[in-house]
């Protein structure tokens, strides 16, 4: 007879980030849970680790942080970054003469850039510690789901050849793009975003504060320590990304519209290069004479997919890249590690109660999937405009705006998992989703209106009393549910009066534009976000109208 299979409470398949985040989350939440996470890869892992995904916000941050109580690690092993940071450098090497947007001073709420490979061995050492049961080396090769209420899940997998088998309560799948039970399970849902990137690291930190000439230039920030910031090189159709890593490397990454960039332009080193040469010399200069310090690299073809499900009432889920991607601009993937991960550790709390998870199940993917859809509105169509130095600075305070105002603050003040707030606030939310897909539709048109003048200047955000407070924000206390509801409703109306300015102010410079999407919503009435656009503060006017550069 074959022995009883060893039983678990959760299984996690994959231990990366997104499975090694949630086994210390569930530990933190449970201290008796018995978690078994199966990793196909060795450790420790490399330093420098051949992963996207180093640059964190902050959602994120304050995951790994405070959720996770990782701030120490954090603090002392990774690098504190400097916000983010945009030149519109195309086929120009004077980067101190082209329109600049960045904070000139950190903000309050902290991100880091993650050296993957260090991050990830120190999670599974603290997983092993707290009693996660860590096994490396490990291939699923069988999963049989069981949905019946007190059925058990049966996992197969060899460990260094050797076959094991094991069953549990809930199976998740946080193997990244491999998706095991997103194919078992026929959940594959491809999107419309089509971009691709390459990426590669350099064994070498690129100083960026060096690059310019003019000493205002490099006294502008305070410290001057741009090279912190995840930096972002923009030309029409692209962005190019710099990240520092603790390690001492620098990862390096292209990402682009094909319709604009066809990835055989760039899915080897020399073509990426050469593809550098002529759209960012300036950057093509700084590596011409590193290229023996080249690391790894890789390309990846539409890296942008859906997923029809990702959360179940029959005890099982996907986290991470396992369940959906949307696209690295504003690093976006440990933000919905987060979340997926507060949802998931939600189901098992009540599912260890006793309670019955499908209806609730069913309402997470439902939240998900809009924060999904809304955060794709970010990216799809939109990289023609990633080269205008006058509409996309524009799109960055509203992204940040609707960023801080909503996603965050729900996830900051814990909220995500507060079922009759979020149904108490659901006009609001919806209001604020279409609102966000209004103005992406709407710079986009701006755009194709646009001069696209490329003053030498620096787009301050930190120059924005409201735009820092709103930051800020994310750190108060607030006392109760009540407290909450009227800080989300304060946002939606600061969102409602910056979407108003940024209308105006686009058809007093171009009054042909398109715009019958967004003034529809900003005529639309919100009796509890009532608004005097005429006596609002004017939260645009210092962003679009800075003083140039000495």
């Amino acid at each position: 007879m074959h022995p009883t299979p060893a039983t678990h409470d959760v299984i996690i398949m994959g231990g990366g980030l997104a499975g090694l985040t949630l086994a210390l989350q569930l530990k933190r939440r449970f201290g008796d849970i018995d978690v078994l996470v199966l990793e196909r890869r060795s450790h420790p892992v490399p330093h420098a680790t051949h992963k996207v995904g180093e640059s964190s916000v902050e959602i994120g941050a304050h995951y790994f942080d405070t959720v996770l109580g990782l701030k120490q690690h954090l603090d002392e092993a990774q690098l504190r970054k400097f916000g983010f940071r945009f030149f519109f450098s195309e086929g120009r090497r004077d980067l101190d003469a082209v329109t600049e947007v960045g904070a000139s001073r950190p903000l309050s709420i902290p991100s880091y850039q993650i050296d993957r490979g260090i991050f990830e061995n120190h999670l599974a050492e603290v997983a092993a510690a707290q009693g996660v049961r860590f096994v490396d080396n490990a291939m699923v090769r069988r999963m049989a789901l069981d949905p019946s209420p007190q059925g058990l899940h049966r996992i197969e997998w060899t460990e260094s050849g050797e076959p094991h088998v094991a069953q549990c309560r809930w199976v998740v799948d946080a193997c990244g793009r491999a998706g095991l039970l997103k194919r078992q399970l026929g959940l594959v849902q491809p999107n419309d975003h089509q971009a691709h990137a390459v990426w590669f690291r350099i064994g070498n930190r690129l100083k960026l504060d060096d690059w310019g000439q003019d000493p205002a230039w490099r006294s502008r920030c305070t410290p001057a320590a741009r090279w912190l910031s995840t930096n972002h090189l923009v030309g029409a159709g692209y962005w190019v990304w710099l990240i520092p890593l603790a390690s001492g490397s620098h990862s390096v990454g292209i990402v682009a519209d094909p319709a604009f960039h066809p990835l055989e332009r760039m899915d080897s080193f020399d073509k990426a290069m050469g593809w550098l040469a002529e759209h960012q010399p300036v950057l093509f200069d700084v590596l011409d004479g590193q290229r023996d310090k080249l690391q790894d690299f890789a390309f990846m073809r539409k890296f942008s997919y859906g997923c029809k499900q990702v959360f179940s009432g029959e005890r099982w889920a996907l986290t991470g890249e396992a369940g959906l991607f949307l696209d690295p601009f504003y690093s976006p993937g440990s933000d919905f590690i987060a979340m997926s991960n507060t949802f998931i550790c939600d189901l098992i709390a009540h599912d260890r109660a006793g309670r019955s998870v499908q209806a609730r199940a069913q309402l997470y993917d439902h939240i998900y999937h809009s924060f999904y859809d809304s955060t794709l509105a970010l990216y799809q169509g939109q990289y023609g405009l990633f080269g205008d130095p006058e509409v996309l600075p524009v799109k960055v305070v509203w992204d940040y705006t609707y960023y801080w105002g909503v996603l965050s603050q729900l996830f900051f003040h814990d909220r995500l998992t507060d079922v009759a707030t979020l149904g108490n606030l659901r006009e609001e939310l919806q209001h604020c989703q279409q609102l966000n897909i209004a103005m992406q539709g709407f710079l986009r048109t701006w755009s194709s209106q646009s001069q696209r003048r490329n003053a030498a200047r620096m787009l301050d955000q930190a120059g924005l009393p409201w735009f820092a407070e709103l930051n800020a924000s994310l750190r108060d206390a607030l006392p109760d549910a009540a407290a909450f509801q009227a800080r989300l409703r304060q946002c939606v109306a600061q969102l409602r009066t910056l979407a108003h300015q940024i209308h105006r102010q686009a058809l007093d410079e171009h009054p042909g534009l398109d715009d019958a999407a967004l003034a529809a919503l900003l005529a639309h009435p919100m009796p509890r976000t009532p608004i005097d656009h005429d006596a609002a503060p004017m939260l645009f006017e210092r962003l679009t109208q800075p003083a140039a550069m000495a």
